[in-house]
């Protein structure tokens, strides 16, 4: 398994954001993180990546346990989510030439072109920070999540603040990076038709613990409680995020 996740918790003071939470993911699956605001996904990520500690929990990733082993760990993972910024008075490329030299890229012109074509977003590349859309800054993120050659990619709204057309272009690159490297992808995404379009299965969290996991139609079924031929998630999610203290009233 590439990430290993046993009775993971957090607690802030008396709240609990993430109660008890276990989950695997094997190599080259996409999983969806899936739940309502408040739910624990953010609060989840952030403690695969070490920038809040566990209260208590493990966490294991690459065989490893990630207390002892963060930094090796991640050189091989990366992250991506539209609410990270960038310095604004820097060009695109200034930006993810720091990012290259962070992660030792030898070639990094090269390598940061390749990216930029990849996201389609070469026209950028000396625009500053500064003037660039939402959707433009988004795919700059996912270059710099892409700066590694990551085998463990944590999405948190990868398509979030994009058009249909460069949404469209994101998920193509991504499907292709599963396809020729293998990559492991963590992706959380409040667009239910494209969670049942990538993942492979979805973990889905509320009030800080996991209520349903399975592919998109397991986990449909689960929450909503009856049969279906086709999975649907949005209905699923529209479910379980429903008040328990509304249907009381």
């Amino acid at each position: 398994m590439v990430v290993e996740v046993e009775n993971l918790t957090k607690r802030f003071n008396e709240f609990v954001a993430v109660r008890d939470v276990s989950f695997a993911i094997a190599r080259g699956e996409m999983v969806g993180l899936l739940g309502p605001n408040g739910a624990g996904k953010t609060t989840t990520i952030h403690m695969l990546l070490g920038l809040i500690k566990p209260s208590s929990g493990a966490v294991r990733i690459f065989g490893l346990p990630f207390a002892a082993h963060r930094e090796e760990i991640l050189v091989r993972a990366n992250f991506s989510a539209p609410y990270v910024a960038f310095p604004n008075r820097l060009t695109v490329f200034e930006n993810l030439a720091v990012f290259a030299r962070l992660y030792n890229i030898r070639q990094r012109k090269q390598k940061i072109d390749e990216l930029l074509d990849l996201l389609g977003i070469m026209e950028l590349k000396h625009r500053p920070i500064s003037r660039l859309s939402s959707g433009e800054n988004t795919r700059v993120g996912l270059c710099k999540a892409l700066m590694n050659d990551p085998e463990l990619l944590l999405l948190d709204e990868p398509t979030a603040y994009l058009d249909p057309q460069a949404a469209f272009k994101v998920k193509e690159v991504l499907l292709e990076l599963r396809r020729s490297r293998d990559i492991t992808i963590l992706y959380t995404s409040h667009n239910m038709a494209e969670v049942e379009e990538l993942c492979d299965r979805i973990i889905f969290l509320r009030r800080g613990g996991i209520i349903a996991s399975g592919t998109p139609i397991e986990v449909t079924q689960a929450i909503l409680q009856e049969q279906r031929e086709q999975p649907a998630l949005a209905e699923a999610f529209m479910h379980a995020a429903r008040d328990p203290s509304d249907e009381a009233a």
